[in-house]
């Protein structure tokens, strides 16, 4: 029999006025997953300007990120992307 494991795995991200709030929740963190997820924010140009941060046993993160630059390609949709990545690269 072939069982298959679910992991509980969140990621949602808001547009505000100037930038974007990304929340990741994670039922099982793995060395490296932060430093990931902060590189793709880093490819991305986005400067965060506020985290909190557990990697206890789970992975959980909220953080404010704002584009370092002008960049209108940049969207909720392409910080998830670039999230869900950079997790499934650790993973």
């Amino acid at each position: 029999m072939n069982l298959v494991k679910m992991v509980l795995l969140q990621v949602t991200v808001k547009t505000l006025k100037k930038g974007f709030l990304i929340n990741v929740l994670l039922e099982k963190n793995s060395p490296g997953m932060l430093v990931s997820v902060l590189e793709a924010f880093e490819e991305l140009g986005l400067d965060v300007l506020d985290a909190r941060v557990s990697c206890e046993d789970s992975f959980q993160l909220e953080a404010v990120g704002r584009e370092s630059h002008k960049n209108d390609s940049v969207d909720a949709q392409v910080v998830k992307q670039a999230v869900l990545q950079a997790i499934k690269k650790e993973d």
